[in-house]
């Protein structure tokens, strides 16, 4: 495990165990009964006329004031029906109730017997409010309070609970009849209740105490962790050799639906509490997510042979047993923000030595785990998935570096997003804007896929060169071509940017890489870098650099001469020379040099292109042969169902309209087309 990940479990190691000072939710529930006399019995959500019965038979609810209990409408202005006045039941009101309380002890660290006191009911109605407050000890043993929210229509009334420099915002509002709103909080802590804008906000209080104990508990203290953890999040962000981000898997279960920082409970609410302070006064990104690890493989059989298939919940299940591990995948889910609301982030892979510790998910049993018999020539196999819930945490300096962690699908979006907030600034590229862009570039081609092997609908390669052209970043195009483009990820459609990002560096440099680009892909993609080196040709004078030698490289690139090899991939073939490669080929170099035009006619003759001949446009053979430039008017496409023309007035290729000298910014670095960092 990284040196982090171990000092950080070691100073949360005291936070085990312990709740936090306040907890609260929504849970659907089977509603109680409650009748009150004078009004009768309640409705959900609540009848307007029967919120006005209900103030009409109140009293005014005081505070205490030291020794003394007052009533002053400046503090709280509330109703109060006393408890005798109420009457709860209901067939499953009594499991719903021990079930409530059994889960907010849990939340608050509590793993003693609690009980929980009905005390009185409170009419919040317009204009209704409670400023800054403490409760007092109203029984023996009596550590916390609860409130539970009946349904009823109201804003506002939200529950503001206070302890040691933490303030959390409870507004625990049931949107239907069956929902009820919760929460609860030590006694010793400062709350209020803030003013209801609109409705009537009707709660139940109680009192939560031990059973057999007079001595109450008081909310955690965990300021001797939070300065330790402060310190550790504030060096990980400069330190080396630590991962970029780290996951602690929490302790409880949890679903999808209730996965919150309100939610948590136990030692996790105390971890928790402890982690979004932290990390806010650290400058680091704190989330909950889920921590799933999926597995498939091959299987053997330990039992006689059946042809059901089989999983872990089946009877004989046992018959099976997992053989080898052969897919393993590590990914985060279902991200969370400590605001409750959603991080917008995808499926992000992990790796093992992010998790704190390493073998959290060791020992494990598999929430699913799924067996299948063997069929044809497949061998029996396997499926099992695991999942925890986790919090996730990074340093905001690295935050581009965890974001390239998800891949293209995460950052090309994101980048773009920059991008444009850069390009409507009008800011330099000094610009914090350009810097962060230029960042998570560098992040992106880092970790970019070096395959050859490319989807044909695969426009992620355009779409970063064309990024960058927008960002007049020559250092990263000068990367990408050099490191991707010239090593073999390439592909014909990104011959439109390749062309218009090579105009951004200096001539030599974007000569260099071009011929590089022809050499290493014309092998398996002959006719992809005909159409480059023909929109080189139609590319502004000079944009592309030395024309000759593109030319050259593509022509010695031609299949055909026994004293050289083909060097291409090795599940590549080496491509056909085609009628329409020949034309793009003959058009470009006649109007570059008639000595490579006529190396061309004979190299191409010699691979047994002589056929392209009879598909080119009439004219062109006899420009060539008589050492005459080819006419640009003169449309190029194949009879054999040619693919694109060079039309009058230097239009580019595929349609594609000629790119001004000057349609974007100039390179970063000034003359050598080279950007900084």
């Amino acid at each position: 495990m990284s040196s982090i990940g171990t000092k950080l479990l070691n100073s949360l190691r005291s936070v085990e165990g312990s709740g936090d000072f306040c907890v609260g939710g929504i849970q659907e529930v089977f509603m109680p009964t409650i009748d009150v006399d004078g009004v009768g019995r309640i409705a959900f959500p609540i009848l307007p006329v029967q919120a006005e019965r209900l103030v009409a038979i109140a009293e005014a609810a005081p505070y205490g004031r030291g020794e003394e209990t007052v009533v002053d409408r400046e503090v709280r202005t509330t109703w109060q029906i006393d408890s005798a006045k109420v009457r709860i039941g209901g067939r499953h009101w009594d499991k719903t109730l021990a079930g409530l309380v059994a889960d907010i002890a849990l939340g608050l660290g509590v793993s003693e017997p609690v009980a929980a006191d009905f005390y009185k009911l409170l009419v919040y109605d317009t204009g209704s409010f409670f400023v800054d407050h403490r409760d007092t000890e109203k029984a023996p043993g009596m550590f916390a309070t609860m409130v539970l929210v009946l349904p009823s229509t109201h804003s506002g009334g939200e529950l503001v609970i206070k302890h040691l420099g933490r303030e959390v915002v409870l507004d625990p509002r049931p949107e239907e009849s069956s929902e009820i709103g919760f929460a609860a909080f030590y006694a010793d802590c400062v709350h209020e209740v803030r003013p209801v804008k609109t409705g009537c906000r009707l709660t139940l209080v109680y009192n939560l105490r031990f059973v057999g104990k007079r001595r109450p508990l008081k909310a955690p203290d965990y300021r001797a962790e939070h300065g330790r953890v402060v310190e550790l999040l504030q060096n990980w962000a400069s330190a080396e050799d630590e991962p970029d981000k780290l996951i602690l898997p929490l302790e409880h279960a949890y679903t999808p639906a209730e996965l919150s920082f309100s939610a948590l409970k136990g030692a996790d609410a105390g971890v928790g509490s402890v982690l979004v302070k932290a990390a806010a006064e650290a400058d680091c990104d704190l989330h909950l997510a889920l921590v799933s690890i999926e597995e498939s493989g091959s299987a053997e059989h330990t039992g006689y042979y059946s042809r059901r298939r089989r999983s872990r919940d089946d009877e004989d299940s046992e018959e099976f047993e997992v053989a080898e591990v052969i897919d393993r995948a590590l990914f985060l889910s279902e991200w969370r923000r400590p605001d409750g609301s959603e991080a917008g982030f995808d499926d992000f892979p992990f790796a093992e030595d992010e998790l704190c510790p390493p073998d959290a998910f060791e020992d494990l049993m598999p929430d699913e785990e799924h067996f299948h018999e063997a069929t044809g020539n497949e061998g029996a196999s396997f499926e099992r998935s695991y999942r925890r819930a986790g919090l996730v945490l990074w340093p905001r300096v690295r935050r581009l570096a965890v974001l390239n962690q998800a891949g293209l699908r995460a950052t090309l979006p994101h980048l773009e997003q920059l991008t444009a907030r850069w390009e409507t600034s009008n800011a330099s590229i000094q610009s914090p804007e350009w810097r962060e862009a230029d960042e998570l570039s560098g992040h992106m081609l880092r970790s970019w896929s070096r395959s050859s092997w490319r989807a044909a609908d695969d426009a992620e390669a355009g779409r970063m060169l064309d990024l960058q052209i927008r960002l007049g970043n020559g250092k990263r195009i000068d990367a990408f071509l050099a490191e991707l483009s010239a090593e073999g990820h390439y592909a014909a459609s990104d011959n439109g940017t390749i062309v218009r990002a090579a105009a951004l560096l200096a001539a030599p440099r974007a000569t260099e890489l071009l011929v590089r680009i022809v050499r290493r892909n014309a092998p398996a993609r002959l006719s992809a870098c005909g159409d480059l080196l023909l929109r080189c040709v139609v590319a502004p004078m000079g944009a592309t650099g030395d024309l000759e030698q593109i030319a050259a490289a593509l022509i010695d690139a031609l299949p055909g001469d026994p004293t050289r090899r083909e060097e291409v991939g090795t599940w590549t073939r080496p491509t056909p020379v085609t009628p329409g490669f020949v034309v793009d080929l003959l058009t470009a170099t006649s109007r570059i040099d008639a000595g490579l035009a006529a190396r061309g006619i004979e190299q191409s003759d010699r691979c047994g292109a002589r056929g392209a001949w009879d598909r080119a446009p009439a004219g062109l053979a006899e420009d060539i042969r008589a050492g005459r430039r080819a006419d640009p008017r003169r449309s190029c496409v194949c009879q054999a169902g040619g693919k694109h023309g060079v039309a009058g007035g230097g239009a580019s290729p595929g349609g594609v309209s000629r790119p001004p000298a000057q349609a974007h910014r100039p390179a970063a670095g000034g003359a050598t087309g080279l950007g900084q960092g």
